[in-house]
Order: structure tokens, then C-alpha cells, then sequence
């Protein structure tokens, strides 16, 4: 049997700005000083956040969208190309070898599109197969490794995905919205890209795969879809985001994972490591909470929550990267839940399957 496992993982960075540097120097009056903003960015979570457009020399917030989709434009081919050729080589894959591109986005729209940019940079085959899946949120990692992982079974080729966000320019003008200020408090730039290969299990480069995916499976409850909104406006994309996730959140994600695992023959106990999209501190606590985990379990999301901010469609990956990186699952193999959130309100699940042996191929360093 044929199926598909990640066998590459690459990201790139823009350069990283300091949280408190960036309240002290640029939010506070940004935010008329509000007693109210200052905690919640001290609440965030975050230590420093990356950015293709550093507020402390550009201000962006006056932009049109036009102008915010062309700097968008030249800001992530660089980045994207840069993660890609990264995971490209983690696997030990050639340009002929990619089947199929698929690029997750929702903070930036041309075309020819970025996909199209890369397929040309990366001087991939012109009969490879593109996916642009956009639009989608924080969630998006994971229906594109669905989609790039049904290519790879169904075509037994090799397919990359890039999770490419730059939510940077879309800050927005000063404003006393509590929803702003949180949205402003968490997100950061980055791009993740994986390569996922078909794997049988056999013959004699048959190596142990990373991490194998398993299943997926989804929940929108569209009882709640003015909780969390991504709309486009003259100025920019504006996110608006409802105090009430967290309790959302509390409502479905037990009986989601719980389901999950149970078709596949599983329960909580089994589960050997957790990759939850940091979309923010109480997100985390919530599902901490919910599932009945140790504090130690989502310690690679927090660290990626304070690292990097909550960087949208790329954040998901950007965790997977820090859990095979800081040698959590090379001790064993087992069950890994991955899940993430966003609008609809949505939550994505994916059970994947980690390998004994991962240690035996590093997660290269972050360019």
C-alpha cells in the first residue's frame, strides 16, 4: 500500500522584530497609549515576531491594497523560493522530481501567480501540476497536505507544498477595536515548505519515513462565521476576531479528535505528540484543557507562538518543524495529532504517524 509521507521540511524568515520593541517604539502611539492594548500585548505570548515590512522603519498603515499586493509580490517569491529549495534538499529531491506545486496563501493575491514565480525560479518541469489553495486562514496547512498528499497516492509522484504568509502588510489604521489590537499583537511573516513523497514500506531505499499521514477530518460550525473574518477593504485585509473562539473551540475539538483516533483505532493515551496551531495563548490553554494534556505536550506550539507569532496558513508547519528539529519524536515512533483553526468557524484535524529513526535526517536550519 502506497501512501505519503512528509519527507522534507524548509522555511524562510524576513527579519525578526522584538515584541516589546515594537509596542515601545511603535504600537503605543499606534494605540493612543490604550492601558488595554499594552496588555494584551504583553499577554500575547509572543517574544518577537518576523516581518517583510518592520513597522519601526515603514509604516504601512496608510497603504492602498493595491500598493499592498505589489510589495506583497516582490516580497515572496525571495521568501518562498528560499523555503522551498530548503525542503527541496532536505529530501534529497530534484527540480524533475516535483509533480505537483501547491502554495497556501491568504495574504497576498497576482496573477501569474507566486506559484507560477516558483515554478519558473525553481526550474520545475513544465508539465508540473499547480495548486493555489487561498483565502482560507490559519487552517489552510492542512487541507493542502490532504490535497498534495491524495496527488502523491493517486499519481505516486512527489508533491511540494508552501505555506507562504505575509501578514505584515496588512497592518491596519490606529484604531481603539480591541480585535485589532489582538490580531496586531500576534501575527508575523513566514514561509514553510514540505515535500511529500509516496512511500510503500518496502525495497531497498524504503528508509523510515518522517512523518506518514494517516487521515483528516474537519468540523465548521457556520453558527459562528462572525467570529473570525478576513475581509478585503481599500486599505489593506482586515481581520476581525471575536473574544468567543476560545469557547468555540472548547465546544468541538474533544469530539473532533476523539473521532478522529477512534476510526483509526486510537484513543488520547495513544497519541505521541501534539502539534496545535498557536493561534494564540488562550487557544492553546483551551485545548490543553479540553483534551486533558500534560504542560509539556504543547511545548512546541508555545515556543513557536513566542518565536514567531501566530504566522497564519504557515504557523501548523513552522510546529512540526520545531518538534522533529528538537529531537521530540526520534526517540519512537507513534500517533501525532496535528490541528488548527480559522474561519467558519473551522478546525482542521490530521492523525499522522511518526517513524522510529527520525534523528537520522535533521531539519536543516532556518535561512
Amino acid at each position: 500500500m502506497v501512501t505519503a509521507v512528509i519527507a522534507g521540511l524548509g522555511s524562510a524568515l524576513p527579519g525578526a522584530a522584538e515584541q516589546r520593541v515594537l509596542w515601545e517604539e511603535f504600537f503605543h502611539r499606534h494605540f493612543a497609549q490604550s492601558r488595554t492594548a499594552r496588555r494584551i500585548f504583553a499577554g500575547a505570548g509572543v517574544r518577537r515576531r518576523h516581518t517583510v515590512v518592520n513597522p519601526l522603519t515603514e509604516d504601512v498603515s496608510g497603504w492602498s491594497t493595491a500598493t499592498r499586493m505589489r510589495r506583497y509580490t516582490e516580497e515572496a517569491w525571495p521568501l518562498g523560493h528560499r523555503a522551498v529549495t530548503a525542503a527541496m534538499a532536505h529530501a534529497g529531491i530534484t527540480a524533475d522530481d516535483v509533480g505537483l506545486l501547491a502554495v497556501a496563501s491568504c495574504t497576498g493575491y497576482s496573477t501569474p501567480g507566486l506559484d507560477i514565480q516558483l515554478a519558473a525560479s525553481l526550474e520545475l518541469r513544465p508539465d508540473t501540476q499547480r495548486l493555489l489553495i487561498g483565502h482560507m486562514g490559519c487552517y489552510a496547512a492542512l487541507p493542502a497536505l490532504g490535497s498534495a498528499a491524495d496527488f502523491v497516492v493517486a499519481r505516486r509522484r512527489t508533491a511540494v507544498l508552501l505555506c507562504l504568509e505575509l501578514t505584515s502588510l496588512h497592518l491596519q489604521p490606529p484604531t481603539n477595536d480591541p480585535q485589532q489590537v489582538v490580531s496586531h499583537a500576534l501575527f508575523g511573516d513566514a514561509a514553510v515548505a514540505l515535500v511529500l513523497r509516496p512511500w510503500a514500506g518496502v525495497g531497498p531505499d524504503a528508509r523510515p519515513p518522517r512523518l506518514e499521514l494517516v487521515d483528516i477530518a474537519a468540523l465548521t460550525d457556520p453558527g459562528t462565521s462572525d467570529h473570525m473574518t478576513w475581509k478585503i477593504t481599500d486599505l489593506g485585509f482586515r481581520m476581525e476576531l471575536s473574544a468567543r473562539v476560545p469557547d468555540v473551540l472548547a465546544e468541538h475539538v474533544r469530539p473532533v479528535v476523539k473521532d478522529l483516533l477512534s476510526r483509526n483505532g486510537l484513543d488520547l493515551p495513544d497519541v505521541r505528540g501534539w502539534a496545535v496551531h498557536p493561534g494564540g495563548p488562550r487557544i492553546l490553554d483551551t485545548v490543553q484543557e479540553r483534551l486533558a494534556l500534560p504542560a509539556h505536550t504543547l511545548a512546541a506550539s508555545r515556543t513557536v507562538l513566542a518565536e514567531h507569532g501566530n504566522c497564519s496558513s504557515a504557523t501548523l508547519p513552522l510546529v512540526l518543524e520545531e518538534m522533529l528539529g528538537s529531537g521530540v519524536l526520534s526517540d519512537g515512533g507513534g500517533p501525532v495529532v496535528a490541528m488548527a483553526f480559522g474561519p467558519g468557524l473551522t478546525l482542521y484535524t490530521a492523525l499522522l504517524r511518526a517513524a522510529s529513526g527520525t534523528r537520522d535526517t535533521p531539519v536543516p536550519p532556518t535561512l
